[in-house]
């Protein structure tokens, strides 16, 4: 320390923690609690493989170096869930934190990292999620990597990443370029590229390109860029037991191999692990790596292959990969390391719009005109609000305006007109409340519907539940049919049964229920068997428990059923199910009036009634047709057909009927005029290529927005109804590392706005299957404790 003094060196001890063991421990904790007086400025704490000395050790260790701990590198397999919770809970004084492979399935980074200015977190193949507040305690961070994580959900990334003020630099995947010999990501074949570890080896030697010929490039070469940024994949994860954790932050369940804790799993290219990284300096510190490979390409005329990228129709496409080709040398410029958030449509713009200070994204630098683009494709795509408010305001302000009767200040600097003009809609101060609760957390209050056999003396006794519909007209109430027969009647809000209908051996799995609206204690319910049959829950005899059993009609049966549902005026109801018929009873006489038949060329999974009209239906069928009919005309000929590109799977009504939501196969959903048939808004919602990803979509608070979900994947989207764009992505997440989850249906809540349930299920067919109800207006921090009785929920057949 004293000769490399002398000659103005800086003087940094390194502590390789690989080979050390516990009978180390004491005297090299005397050597570290001395550092603080010695001349050693800065120590680096470094674990390259496996660790044998105890975490509560290591612990000691860094912690007694204090101020003059500048990187720990970790990765922390062999360190425990221990050491990981107690840096979380109380923080690290270090410059640059790298835990390589952390087990984090939560991040909840709550101690104080003050001095933290870089943090890596690559190849946490078990992160997630965030908790709301994780990154509040970091000040400086500038630099944040998250390459190979699970993180999806754009608008939970974004919140947690808004509490970081220093924040630069920001990583998801790592965009380099080489050529075809010796390139960085290997060869699979036909072009295809393969995983590859990160390198700082430079790939291509090219003549520099200065900043300004950067600068001056035209908005064409901006748009070419931006098409060649990330694309649409399906990522597969290695599944655990559900049973095997519940720890919803730190997850030690899956063991990765060693090749997987390489230490060439270090930080990605770029990353500068020195103390000292002035801002000038990271702005641009990839220039001469990638960016400035892939614009020179781009000066020289390349042609990028823009089906190298999945569009946004959601069209398959070369992973990874884009190739071009200039004087006789080739090159490949590939995505390393991606993170399944890089898949979401427009997420780099999403990014640049949400992070204003952010300069550098995915080793690309961003410029002027890439802020004002990405600003653009914000505003056409996405809603920050809802109801098309721009500024967010506080509830106190908002019920002050109210009682002054003052026109909301957000009307005033709107561009775009709102839903409710200049204040004046009756509904005006109440979309306004939504927006400012909404605005207040981008994490919604989730908790599953704890019903159980339990409530009927049963003590084994568990749900299954397989479909589930909102009463018309009572708040409270919601019934649920299950794969057993069961028909179970709810006070969602209490979570008490209030009528149990037992199957008696009649009943399948329930795949059609629908409540009548006049008569408000009467329920249809229709079983994959064929079994109809009309419940009264009113008029029926009290069981020894308690609970009241209900009163029933049974209509004629409707073989292979998949969904039933009654008109306006409670008088028919028409069924359909597994084949080109559909049938019409008369619900006071219990008859069965006529079977409508060959009204599709293939089965007929999902008919409607209109929500007004008696006589006028429509009908989802998997031939890509939707058709609406009239009873009146006796349904020989449709009144028109409206087709899809895939399969339907259901279609449903506006509440004031002026539209029809059809919802085909893999995210095909789109908005028609009730009237004719004729497309009113497409919802682009990225197809993720499989056929068998069964999309449902539903109306939520009146018309103004609707839900869409799909049995492939784990996330419900929220989308405004009149322009088309994106509000909110609701993600479920399993109880334990790599269960996955499913949108096996879903409904929004008839009386309370942004409120909805979702039936989830595992996709283990051993896993039960939950009834989720999500409040996007309340945040899940804060509402914990309020959560009565149901547990917190930390996140595929057909009919409705």
């Amino acid at each position: 320390a004293d000769v490399k003094k002398s000659r103005h060196e800086l003087c940094v001890l390194e502590i390789l923690l690989d080979h050390v063991k516990d009978v180390d421990f004491h005297p090299l904790l005397e050597v570290t609690t001395r550092i603080g007086d010695s001349e050693i400025e800065a120590v680096d704490v470094l674990n390259e493989s496996s660790c044998a000395l105890n975490g509560e050790y290591a612990l000691v260790l860094i912690r007694s170096i204090d101020q003059k701990l500048r990187i720990v590198d970790l990765q922390d397999l062999s360190l425990g869930k221990d050491f990981l919770r107690d840096v979380s809970q109380r923080g690290l004084q270090c410059q640059v934190l790298n835990l390589r492979s952390s087990h984090f399935r939560k991040l909840n980074l709550v101690g104080e990292f003050l001095r933290l200015h870089t943090l890596n977190l690559d190849y946490s193949t078990m992160l997630s999620s965030f908790r709301e507040d994780c990154f509040s305690s970091m000040p400086n961070l500038m630099c944040l990597s998250m390459c190979e994580t699970r993180i999806s959900n754009l608008w939970t990334t974004i919140a947690a990443l808004s509490k970081l003020p220093s924040l630069v630099e920001l990583r998801f995947q790592n965009w380099i370029c080489c050529n075809d010999v010796g390139s960085s990501g290997s060869s699979v074949g036909d072009g295809q590229t393969g995983p590859s570890q990160p390198s700082n080896a430079s790939h291509l030697e090219m003549p520099p390109i200065s900043l300004n010929l950067l600068i001056e490039l035209d908005v064409m070469t901006e748009q070419a860029i931006r098409n060649l940024l990330p694309f649409s994949m399906n990522q597969n994860f290695q599944n655990a037991n559900e049973d095997s954790s519940d720890d919803s932050e730190v997850d030690f369940s899956i063991h990765l191999e060693n090749d997987q804790l390489d230490s060439s799993h270090s930080a990605p290219p770029g990353w500068n692990r020195e103390i000292n990284l002035p801002s000038e300096v990271i702005l641009w510190p990839l220039i001469t790596g990638f960016f400035s490979c892939f614009v020179y390409s781009i000066l020289w005329g390349i042609k990028a292959t823009s089906a190298a990228l999945s569009n946004q129709n959601g069209e398959e496409s070369t992973e990874g990969a884009i190739s071009g080709h200039v004087a006789d040398v080739s090159f490949k410029y590939i995505s390393e390391h991606a993170s399944p958030i890089c898949f979401e449509q427009h997420y780099r713009e999403f990014m640049i719009a949400s992070i204003p200070q952010l300069r550098v994204l995915d080793n690309l630098p961003i410029r002027n005109i890439d802020r004002e683009m990405a600003n653009l494709t914000f505003f056409k795509h996405f809603e920050r609000l809802p109801y098309r408010r721009s500024d967010k305001e506080s509830v106190v302000s908002i019920l002050q305006k109210r009682e002054i009767r003052a026109i909301p200040s957000s009307f005033r600097t709107q561009k775009q007109m709102p839903m409710d003009p200049v204040g004046k809609s009756q509904h005006s101060y109440a979309r306004s409340l939504c927006a400012a609760k909404m605005g207040s957390s981008a994490w919604p209050y989730m908790h599953s519907l704890s019903i159980s056999g339990n409530d009927l003396g049963d003590e084994n006794g568990s749900f299954r539940p397989r479909q589930f519909e909102y009463h018309p007209t009572n708040s409270s109430l919601m019934v649920f049919g299950t794969l057993d027969g069961e028909v179970v009647v709810v006070n969602h809000e209490k979570q008490k049964i209030v009528s149990y209908i037992p199957s008696f051996g009649t009943m399948n799995s329930v795949l059609g229920l629908c409540w009548l609206k006049h008569f408000p204690s009467r329920l249809i319910a229709g079983s994959d068997n064929g079994s109809l049959k009309l419940y009264d829950i009113q008029h029926f005899p009290s069981t020894s428990n308690g609970l009241r059993t209900a009163s029933s009609v049974t209509f004629d049966e409707f073989d292979q059923l998949t969904s039933v549902h009654v008109n306006s005026t409670d008088e028919l109801f028409l069924a359909s199910g597994y084949s080109k018929n559909v049938a019409l009873y008369d619900i006071n006489s219990g008859r069965r009036l006529q079977v409508f038949t060959d009204m599709h060329q293939e089965h007929i999974n999902v008919v409607k009634f209109s929500n007004r009209s008696p006589s006028i239906f429509a009908t989802s069928s998997f031939d890509q047709d939707i058709k609406m009919w009239d009873l009146r005309q006796k349904p020989i000929r449709p009144c028109y057909t409206a087709t899809s590109s895939k399969g339907n799977v259901m279609v449903c009504f506006s509440p004031d009927d002026h539209y029809l939501l059809a919802s085909a196969v893999d995210n095909e959903v789109k908005q028609l005029l009730a009237a004719d048939g004729s497309l009113h808004l497409d919802f682009q919602i990225p197809a993720t290529g499989s056929s068998q990803n069964y999309t449902r979509s539903y109306y939520l608070n009146g018309k103004d927005y609707i839900i869409s979900g799909s049995c492939d994947e784990h996330v419900v989207r929220v989308c405004c109804a009149q322009t088309g764009r994106r509000l909110r992505d609701i993600s479920l997440e399993g109880k334990a590392s790599g269960s996955s989850m499913f949108v096996q249906s879903l409904r929004g809540d008839p009386f309370r706005p942004f409120n909805m349930s979702i039936l989830a299920a595992y996709t283990r067919p051993s896993s039960k299957s939950e009834i989720v109800k999500v409040n996007l207006l309340a945040s899940s921090e804060c509402n914990k404790e309020a959560s009565s009785g149901g547990s917190s929920f930390p996140f595929n057949s057909m009919g409705g």
